[in-house]
């Protein structure tokens, strides 16, 4: 069977030199919008570097930047599902807290009395004892918007209070530290990274399954019929995402454990230290991995799952999606539930990073979360949204708090710069969504 490739027509030389990119854009079928905001990230990167004076764009600060944006990307997954049903979810901060302070009396008050101190299965009990929590607070408000009929904005608000004065409640407003020793790994450090070797062989594995998903698709659209996109687009799109990958492979491994920790390192295991110092490198962080992982198992389940085509079913036209037989109310409570189980996950990584369980842990997340969501191209109408656009404007609203942070900009003025974003980013989809109408 002969492939069949998609080819604009010949044109003049001028008109085919003009529309050179959207030739390009057309075989390599990139999203735009996508292409955009990697632009704006880029500025954003190349500017703050320059003005800091050369602090931004070093192996140390994004390592830092990639563990930091780690929580706030994993629940803007669930938050592109939520605005995808057209609700909202502002309680996600609060409930980042509120599970973190379960999370710590948990692994510091209750389990060391049954299990005694330093118990290796202290960590997966804790942690599977947020997750349920997690899920229980996100099914209570899943079913009050989907059952009982009360807005989204009006119940995730009240938890929002709720879950904020109930975290203070647990332990009358006292930070809960230290963490147990295997659940801290969760948070990054020197200890919560795989290394150089075993971040290789990531990135390696990455690069082979990136190729073979091309691969696979091409195959896919060749046996339905479908037009293919040219070889060189294939190739161009391989080339491109396996130097990303092993680039960034190559960046954190770049950054090395400080000298204190490598040289008791050394002494413990007894390795000679070189008169320049023990290099070790931090490799790939761990809630990085953890963001990454479940940032795949998202895209599949919005993707590839009955689960994530009624949810954009219910977005696109709600009514319309009932006719058809879709239980509109039981999947909006499960979107819920996603929710409260990826606020869980976030809020393991924040408080293991973090060594410490804090009333304060979280607070304006929320905003965090949903300007991430909206900047990766969901939209507030409902019914359109990525996963992976949600995680890069994830790491784009970190960016701009670390480079301002690194600017000494003091924290009401990052606070105005986050909410300045977030209106331009909703002002932005709706221009687009009106271009495309």
């Amino acid at each position: 069977m002969t492939d069949v490739t998609s080819s604009a027509p010949e044109q003049g030389a001028s008109t085919t030199n003009s529309s050179l990119p959207s030739r390009f854009l057309k075989a390599t079928e990139l999203d735009t919008r996508m292409l955009g905001m990697l632009g704006a990230l880029a500025i954003i990167w190349l500017g703050f570097h320059l003005l800091s004076g050369g602090l931004f764009l070093t192996p140390r600060n994004l390592w830092n930047l990639s563990v930091q944006s780690a929580s706030v990307a994993v629940m803007s997954t669930g938050m592109v599902l939520v605005i995808v049903t057209r609700n909202i979810d502002l309680s996600v901060g609060s409930l980042l807290g509120f599970v973190g302070m379960i999370m710590g009396v948990t692994q510091t008050s209750l389990l060391p009395d049954w299990l005694g101190f330093g118990h290796p299965a202290i960590w997966i009990i804790a942690l599977a004892v947020g997750l349920l929590a997690g899920a229980l607070i996100g099914a209570l408000q899943g079913f009050i918007i989907a059952f009982l009929g009360v807005p989204a904005f009006i119940v995730t608000l009240g938890g929002l209070l709720i879950w904020r004065g109930a975290a203070w409640w647990v332990t009358s407003g006292r930070t809960v530290a230290p963490m147990d020793p295997l659940f801290r790994l969760m948070g990054g450090g020197p200890g919560g990274a795989i290394g150089a070797f075993w971040s290789w062989v990531v990135g390696i594995v990455a690069c082979v399954a990136l190729v073979g998903m091309l691969v696979q698709a091409r195959r896919q659209r060749s046996k339905f019929h479908f037009p293919l996109r040219p070889l060189w687009a294939e190739g161009f799109l391989g080339t491109v995402g396996c130097a990303f990958i092993l680039g960034a492979v190559a960046v954190v491994n770049s950054y090395p454990w400080p000298s204190a920790i490598a040289r008791r390192y050394a002494e413990a295991n007894n390795i000679p230290v070189p008169d320049g110092g023990l290099f070790i490198a931090h490799g790939i962080a761990v809630p990085v991995l953890i963001a990454i992982g479940i940032g795949i198992v998202m895209t599949f389940l919005a993707m590839r799952t009955r689960f994530g085509r009624y949810v954009f079913a219910i977005g696109g036209n709600p009514e319309a999606a009932e006719l058809a037989g879709i239980n509109t109310r039981w999947v909006v409570m499960k979107v819920f539930i996603l929710m409260g189980v990826l606020a869980a996950v976030a809020s393991a990584i924040s408080t293991a990073r973090l060594n410490a369980a804090t009333n304060a842990q979280g607070t304006l997340d929320e905003l965090l979360v949903i300007a991430a969501a909206v900047i990766g191209g969901t939209s507030l109408g409902g019914g359109v949204g990525t996963i992976a656009g949600a995680m890069i404007g994830a790491v784009l609203m970190q960016s701009l708090a670390t480079g301002m942070i690194l600017l000494g900009v003091d924290t009401p003025l990052q606070n105005i710069v986050v909410g300045a974003v977030l209106i331009v980013a909703v002002w932005l989809d709706t221009l687009y969504r009106k271009r495309t109408q």
